[in-house]
């Protein structure tokens, strides 16, 4: 096996381009920002408290609890999707499932006013399963494009086109949301516009990179017509059964569970806890996840080349320490510190990048080669990543609820770091395959 030529591997990373609109516009930026405005029962009595399904909520709790939940759906739903998927070598077909499903939801967000909340809500899990769903099925194509040397540098690409390609868009939807009274809009509006507009960018580039990707290969035979479901789940039983008898990949993925809950949540809640706990300027909030955005390009490339010279679990292991330090820096950001909070994100950007690129490249170094079945070993991947969002939302949501502080949600994050850590000392000590 070689790499795939040029054109395959940058098709290939046109999926990030595409679908990382999402990641940066819905989950980010804009939207969580417009979330914590609109999700309101009355401005006069408190501006952060919001009724749904007869329960009062604090509305950055609401969200966290509402994004847990479509990690959830993807987490149960993700597994049976991918082996028969690998079984019939048809992932391609599942990963525009993904897509189109998600773009659509984005674009319903359009919609999404204060007296639509359930519309919103809605929309936005289905547009954060969308987006999940989809991962999987796009991080399997890695082993197969990239043979093992060049996976890092291939993952590192991957996230280098989501980056600029989100930062594009983003700047576009600016345009609309900040430059509102030009169009003779309101800022609202502006930023349903934005949701409307990553619908059409995700669904677009999407198909443009569908188109050249390969037609996998299948990894069974026969029919599945009957007895899909259990011949789906007989199908992740026989990896498990392959990921026991390898025990660095086995302790690997658990240390991932554990710093990944904190780098997912870090994703999921950095603008609102800058918005809402910080109380920083939405203008100067846009501008700091514009930075973490830009810096992580280098960054991203910077580890790689770093996991190069040093391997891939100790430059981890680096950068969970970062990670750590990082915690502890946010808990102690004063209100309205500005430049703290750049300063913070550049040091976030720099790190969240690589640390998600290298993950993805080390698991894919651990499957064994000639392995036919790699949407089933990213399932695995994808359901540990899922279930570590669901439980560290969760937890963030819940302890701010419970002490009303996103302070002490942040110091949880940071023990989820520490354990993460000494898992990956754990993996680096296991006897197989080097990574």
């Amino acid at each position: 096996m070689q790499t795939a030529p040029k054109k395959i591997v940058n098709a290939w990373a046109m999926y990030d381009w595409a679908s990382s609109s999402y990641n940066l516009v819905i989950t980010s930026t804009i939207f969580p920002t417009y979330f914590e405005a609109i999700a309101v029962d009355n401005e006069a009595i408190s501006k952060t408290t919001v009724t749904f399904l007869g329960r009062q909520f604090e509305n950055t709790a609401l969200y966290n609890y509402a994004i847990a939940l479509a990690m959830l759906i993807v987490a149960f739903m993700s597994p049976l999707l991918s082996s028969i998927a690998d079984y019939r070598g048809n992932k391609k077909k599942f990963l525009n499932f993904f897509l189109t499903m998600g773009s659509i939801a984005c674009a319903l967000l359009f919609f999404f006013e204060r007296s639509t909340l359930a519309l919103g809500l809605i929309s936005m899990i289905i547009a954060c399963v969308g987006f999940w769903g989809g991962q999987v099925f796009y991080n399997s194509f890695l082993p197969e494009i990239a043979i093992p040397q060049d996976r890092d540098r291939v993952s590192a690409k991957g996230f280098a086109y989501g980056y600029v390609g989100s930062v594009l868009l983003q700047l576009i939807c600016f345009v609309f949301v900040l430059m509102n009274e030009s169009f003779g809009i309101t800022e609202g509006r502006g930023s349903q516009i934005s949701f409307l507009l990553v619908g059409v960018w995700w669904w677009g580039f999407g198909q443009y990179s569908l188109r050249r990707l390969p037609k996998p290969v299948p990894a069974g035979t026969g029919d599945l017509q009957h007895n899909i479901v259990s011949k789906g789940y007989r199908e992740l039983q026989k990896v498990w059964g392959q990921v026991k008898q390898l025990p660095r990949l086995k302790r690997f993925l658990l240390a991932f569970f554990f710093y990944n809950m904190g780098v997912q949540t870090v994703m999921l809640v950095a603008a609102l806890y800058g918005k809402s706990e910080l109380e920083i300027p939405t203008e100067n909030l846009i501008i700091a996840i514009l930075i973490i955005q830009l810096i992580a390009i280098p960054g991203a490339f910077v580890i790689s080349w770093l996991s190069s010279k040093i391997g891939n679990l100790k430059t981890l292991m680096t950068l969970v320490v970062v990670w750590i330090g990082m915690c502890i820096v946010a808990y102690y950001l004063p209100k309205g510190g500005i430049y703290e909070f750049y300063a913070l994100g550049a040091g976030v950007g720099f790190i969240m990048g690589g640390i998600q690129s290298l993950s993805r490249s080390t698991h894919a170094k651990l499957i064994p080669e000639g392995t036919r079945d790699t949407v089933s070993f990213f399932s695995f991947y994808d359901v540990t990543e899922k279930m570590a969002a669901v439980v560290g939302i969760f937890s963030f949501g819940f302890i701010t609820e419970l002490t009303g502080s996103q302070r002490n949600s942040v110091l949880a994050l940071a023990s989820f770091f520490v354990i993460g850590l000494l898992l990956l000392f754990y993996a680096q000590a296991a006897k197989n395959k080097t990574a």
